[in-house]
């Protein structure tokens, strides 16, 4: 248990690193979350090296790999050749049945998961791991008993009765129709976000959109699209430099392309924002070449 899966992250580096003689150098291919060149650079036992996929210095490494990805949505696999001074790291923060398929039962080294992403409870702070390595998993308690002096009780409590109360709705006196059961529902609001939104841009015609595969999930037994928490977007205008920008001068609010690695056409904006604010983001989009301008601001996801 770790204190959200961020903490979780930084345990698994402490432990990985322990026996190391060098700060272990730490890749991710891009786009990769935005959070991991400073949680790489925390410590002096390890060390932020950046792409993945351009990585060949012969030092100890971990590579964490975000499956399905955060910004793109899309699943991952390591891209640097094993070798015994390597490490990989699997985030599986959005390996949940709203964001994505189910296809297979994960089974790595190291897995961190989040209940933040599972249930929208970020403030709870709860993640967990599975490890396979006693050593690796007793280091990265300690890690964890040390500098927060481990978690907070009454958000296990919090979390465990959260993830019963969804579990209820599956089976059991309490079953709801499917229709009506968490992950469904869940899902179902996304796919109708990211349709409205493939709809909106293509009115504007300044941004795409990656295409995302459909595939037969595990958990709900069908065929499930892809459907991530965030939009990356790609601007498709030449004249633009600055696409972050470009929506900020219509009080939109994302993050730019160079925080995951990327170059300035790319911006990731939020799907899961309330339902009044996902409908003024559609709105701003909408007016982005139109000559449309809105005076409300849009709150930071």
């Amino acid at each position: 248990m770790g204190n959200g899966s961020t903490q979780l992250a930084q345990a698994a580096l402490y432990a990985l690193s322990s026996d190391s003689p060098q700060p272990l150098s730490v890749v991710c291919a891009v786009p990769y979350y935005s959070g991991y060149p400073d949680l790489a650079n925390l410590m002096r036992w390890y060390k932020w090296e950046g792409d993945a996929n351009t990585f060949d210095k012969d030092t100890p490494f971990v590579e964490i790999v975000t499956s399905p990805n955060n910004p793109d949505g899309f699943f991952r696999v390591p891209v640097v050749k094993p070798r015994p001074d390597g490490h990989v790291v699997y985030d599986m923060a959005y390996y949940w049945p709203q964001y994505t398929a189910i296809t297979h039962q994960a089974d790595h080294d190291i897995m961190l998961f989040t209940f933040s992403k599972a249930t929208g409870h970020g403030g709870s702070r709860i993640g967990w791991a599975v490890v396979k390595d006693k050593e690796t998993a007793l280091k990265m308690a300690k890690f964890i008993d040390v500098t927060t002096l481990g978690v907070s009780r009454e958000a296990q409590v919090r979390a465990s009765k959260i993830l019963g109360a969804i579990s209820d709705v599956y089976e059991g006196p309490e079953a709801l129709p499917e229709s009506d059961r968490f992950f469904e529902y869940f899902r179902r609001v996304l796919n109708e976000r990211m349709d409205k939104l493939r709809e909106s841009l293509r009115v504007n015609e300044f941004f795409s959109l990656p295409e995302y595969p459909i595939k037969h999930c595990l958990f709900t037994k069908g065929l499930t699209r892809i459907s991530p928490g965030f939009a990356f977007l790609k601007c498709e205008d030449g004249k633009v430099k600055d696409a972050c920008g470009l929506l900020r001068s219509h009080n939109i609010i994302g993050r730019g392309g160079p925080m995951f690695g990327m170059n300035d056409s790319f911006v990731r904006v939020s799907l899961l924002s309330r339902e009044d604010t996902f409908n003024c983001l559609l709105e701003r989009l909408s007016a982005i070449g139109a000559g449309g301008d809105v005076a409300v601001q849009i709150n930071p996801s």
